[in-house]
């Protein structure tokens, strides 16, 4: 049986420690703030990134140098046969692309992920994915499960504020100001390649049945409307207070349900802000 290496990015939300714990490896994402380079956990805490996004930063997102990610690729393959990267999402950023370009000189032995997924999803495609390893699965093999399950996973994203939004370009200073106005919280999903507008609450507590009511819509017309055979999901930016009250009502809604919870990536957090509140489903499929 091959011995394979499991490596994501820092979407997932896994921190350097917790990957240590689970066996996976982690890269982390670059972050320029006010024209100084940084990475997510490396020498940028949650902490720190929100108190410069507070304080009005200039904050930009890039990709994984080729040296970080070929490097680490190189490293691992003197101790495991195969690596299995995965990525964030293809639509929500050009990383995982240019690592399938990266990928075409090992000869097969890595295999690039594009599953569409982002935070607490992806962070459970990596355990599916070392689950599938621990099931004798080469890394081709684990990479076209992943990649045919892609479309099983639903998450809705409740942001706390219009102001990033507004200042990255996303939507125009009016559309900010009136919705500020009114209260206004915007509902986000990410369903597979993108992040789109979902709906518009008046106020947090509407936001939160919302997406409860979400969730249940997928597992009813998406997932085969067994609740068992789902995995419930959450992430937040910032405020963990509020993401452990959210939680109990979500815990309510799905009963049954074991809840994956972890702070929401750094690279979404930049444009959507602190106290956002995050919930998803994903299919258990293996």
């Amino acid at each position: 049986m091959a011995k394979i290496a499991i490596v994501t990015d820092s979407n997932s939300g896994i921190t350097q420690a917790h990957a240590k714990e689970m066996g996976v490896y982690v890269i982390p994402m670059p972050f320029i703030i006010d024209e100084k380079s940084y990475f997510e956990d490396v020498n940028l805490t949650q902490e720190e990134f929100y108190q410069k996004l507070t304080e009005d930063a200039d904050i930009s997102t890039s990709q994984p140098s080729p040296e970080s990610v070929m490097d680490l690729w190189e490293e691992l393959l003197k101790e495991y046969d195969e690596v299995v990267y995965i990525p964030m999402s293809s639509g929500l950023s050009g990383s995982c692309q240019s690592a399938m370009i990266f990928a075409q000189d090992y000869d097969g032995k890595v295999q690039v992920v594009d599953n569409q997924r982002i935070s607490v999803p992806l962070l459970q495609s990596v355990l599916d994915a070392k689950k599938l390893a621990e099931e004798g699965k080469c890394a081709e093999e684990i990479k076209q499960l992943l990649e045919e399950d892609k479309l099983n996973s639903s998450i809705y994203i409740m942001l706390d504020t219009l102001y990033y939004l507004k200042k990255g370009g996303r939507i125009t200073p009016a559309a900010a100001a009136v919705g500020s106005l009114l209260r206004l919280k915007p509902v986000l999903t990410i369903q597979g390649e993108k992040l789109d507008a979902f709906a518009k609450a008046r106020t947090t507590s509407q936001g939160k049945t919302m997406m409860i009511n979400a969730i249940k819509n997928d597992i009813n017309t998406r997932f085969g409307g067994d609740y068992r055979n789902v995995y419930i999901e959450m992430a937040y930016t910032q405020d963990l207070e509020a993401a452990e009250q959210y939680k109990a009502e979500v815990q309510e809604a799905f009963p049954e349900a074991e809840i994956l919870m972890a702070p929401l990536s750094l690279s979404v957090a930049c444009h959507i802000g602190p106290g956002a509140l995050a919930v998803g489903c994903t299919k258990k499929s293996f």
